[in-house]
């Protein structure tokens, strides 16, 4: 039997796109159908609405050309699977294939779903979503999970990631104004968010490699920056998947707390503001829905330039 080489920690790998591109961006892919730029719906009978296949297939070619543009720009980009799963089967074979593109392009791919189960459900969500193609039916590099269910709901998809090298994103203060009804809630005198952290970071230091960092990361919101800088400290080990930036409101100076003093530990997302730029007021007129692309490519680069100007991304 031919030996198989260990696969390079999640952790190494991110770090060492993140510097090679020298940029903290990733790129969120939420393809709202509703909201393709022209030219890229499905086509349909007269008088009939697009089916769901090729709604998917919409989808999928729009996110396809989404990465032609930045995959010479960033580390990694973001799908989210809810925008796929709503259009049924076709849909879910849509996410598979921009997957599979966007690794062929060379780059890392967190899938944002928010898994989670107990016991073998939870095996099986990671042994599914997690790792190369040779290993995983979806190849995700990393993958969003929410904590809510403990940490014998997060040792298997610990387990996996360290044997794959892959990683994951748990849920720990999120950039949405209810997220704090519960993760706000005192627990001991502390936010129960704050309990959250510690246990990612006790994880993220069990899994640790030579980067310093673990394979256990956290999800921390721009929109909270007092917040944000506080839990950066508190998890020197976790690299944070920072979610808010550009449509939900918070901007670079608001995310300066997320890394450490190389630039690195932090990825930035921002998705709407990206893909769809074609649609803000500052590109409409000067590029269209006929030149979306190009009006991507200016709201990517706006963003590299703003976050090497203004936090310590400017390092790399």
């Amino acid at each position: 039997m031919p030996q198989h080489a260990e696969p390079p920690p999640f952790a190494d790998r991110l770090g060492q796109a993140v510097a090679a591109r020298r940029t903290p961006v990733l790129v969120g892919l939420d393809p709202s159908y509703e909201k393709l730029p022209a030219g890229m719906e499905a086509r349909a009978n007269a008088g009939e609405k697009a089916d769901w296949s090729g709604k998917a297939i919409a989808c999928r070619r729009f996110c396809e050309s989404v990465i032609d543009v930045v995959a010479p720009l960033v580390a990694a980009v973001k799908p989210q699977a809810a925008f796929f799963e709503e259009l049924g089967p076709p849909g879910m074979s849509a996410l598979k294939d921009v997957i599979d593109y966007a690794r062929a392009k060379g780059l890392l791919v967190i899938l944002d779903g928010k898994r989670n189960d107990i016991g073998n459900t939870a095996a099986a969500y990671a042994a599914g979503y997690l790792g190369s193609p040779a290993l995983s039916a979806w190849a995700a590099d990393a993958l969003t999970v929410s904590p809510y269910l403990g940490a014998d709901s997060l040792d298997p998809f610990i387990d996996v990631c360290v044997r794959r090298g892959a990683g994951i994103f748990v849920l720990v203060k999120t950039s949405n104004p209810g997220g704090g009804m519960f993760q706000d809630l005192l627990v001991e005198g502390e936010p129960l968010y704050q309990h959250v952290a510690r246990a990612v970071d006790v994880w993220s230091r069990q899994t640790q490699d030579t980067s310093g960092y673990g394979a256990v990361g956290a999800v921390v919101g721009a929109t909270y920056p007092e917040e944000l800088e506080r839990l950066r400290s508190m998890m020197p080990h976790t690299w944070l998947l920072v979610p808010g930036y550009g449509s939900q409101g918070a901007a670079a100076r608001d995310v300066c707390g997320a890394f450490d003093e190389r630039g690195l530990g932090a990825l930035i997302n921002n998705s709407r503001n990206i893909i769809f730029a074609h649609s803000r007021k500052e590109y409409s007129t000067r590029f269209g829905a006929a030149r979306w692309q190009e009006a991507v490519e200016a709201a990517t680069l706006e963003m590299i330039d703003q976050l090497r100007a203004e936090t310590p991304a400017g390092k790399l």
